[in-house]
């Protein structure tokens, strides 16, 4: 993605991407390399990490990494700080990192386990956020993009800890995108779609009888994918370019997904905007 001079369009700025070492993330990564923005990534596999690193290095594109747990406030500070040491400010925050959690009924699913899961997809997004937000309001600008799921805005029966914490991050979304906007700075939820790659890929693995939570979880996706209605992840690289260019910043605090028409959501950006849509709120009750 380039400018009309021909200059790559995110040329001198720095994106910072988080679960960047596989699946989603890494594709994002190397999408915003493409597009000229220097790319730190955070995930917790040095080898992933290092291959993430490698391929972007490889195709021309500039990138540095750290390793951390994004549950832990302390090594989130350390891999930021020192992403922002080796390539500077941090002009976009992609939220990717994320697990799946315990597959069962509420009840009956580990709760160390279910809250483990919502402490990696909302903490870790809170973490960073916090992490970066000062600079970017000292500095008048900034983008962060928070990847979420269809299961925080829909139940998705026998995955509670994943979609509450999806859920949970649409509305984290919608509230710091309010408080921030009066500083320059633009937030998004994006759903990117059930994609072969990233979290499918241990569903899709399980080898759990049919019967089982997991089996009616691998049963599903698998049955989504072959229906035609997943998504590519080039789809999802294609919005995150285009919200990082800046075309989305009007829609910030909105929920959006690969599966919207991109360019008529924005010939109707007034609608949205009059009407509070493409955000997680209540039914207006009859009249």
């Amino acid at each position: 993605m380039s400018t009309a001079t021909g200059r790559p369009a995110l040329a001198g700025s720095v994106a910072l991407v988080t679960g960047g070492g596989r699946g989603v993330g890494r594709v994002l990564a190397l999408a915003l390399a493409g597009a000229g923005a220097a790319v730190g990534l955070i995930a917790r596999s040095p080898d992933q990490l290092a291959e993430s690193v490698h391929l972007i290095e490889g195709a021309g594109g500039a990138a540095a990494a750290a390793c951390a747990d994004l549950s832990d406030p302390e090594a989130a500070a350390t891999a930021v700080d020192k992403l922002r040491h080796e390539l500077g400010p941090v002009d976009l925050l992609v939220n990717n990192a994320g697990i799946n959690g315990p597959v069962g009924p509420a009840w009956e699913v580990p709760e160390q386990d279910w809250w483990h899961a919502v402490e990696v997809n909302l903490r870790g997004v809170t973490l960073c956020s916090r992490l970066v937000l000062p600079e970017m309001v000292s500095r008048g600008r900034g983008r962060i993009v928070n990847v979420t799921s269809h299961a925080g805005v829909f139940r998705w029966p026998l995955a509670s800890a994943y979609s509450v914490s999806k859920a949970a991050v649409i509305k984290l979304t919608e509230n710091v995108a309010y408080e921030t906007r009066r500083y320059g700075i633009s937030v998004f939820s994006v759903h990117p779609g059930i994609l072969p790659i990233g979290l499918s890929e241990p569903a899709l693995a399980s080898t759990a009888p049919a019967n089982s939570p997991e089996g009616r979880l691998r049963e599903w996706v698998g049955h989504e994918l072959a229906e035609g209605r997943g998504a590519h992840p080039d789809q999802v690289a294609t919005l995150l370019l285009r919200i990082a260019i800046g075309e989305f910043d009007r829609l910030s605090g909105r929920h959006l997904s690969v599966h919207d028409d991109f360019d008529a959501l924005l010939a109707h950006t007034e609608d949205v905007l009059r009407d509070d849509l493409y955000v997680l709120r209540r039914r207006d009750r009859p009249s």
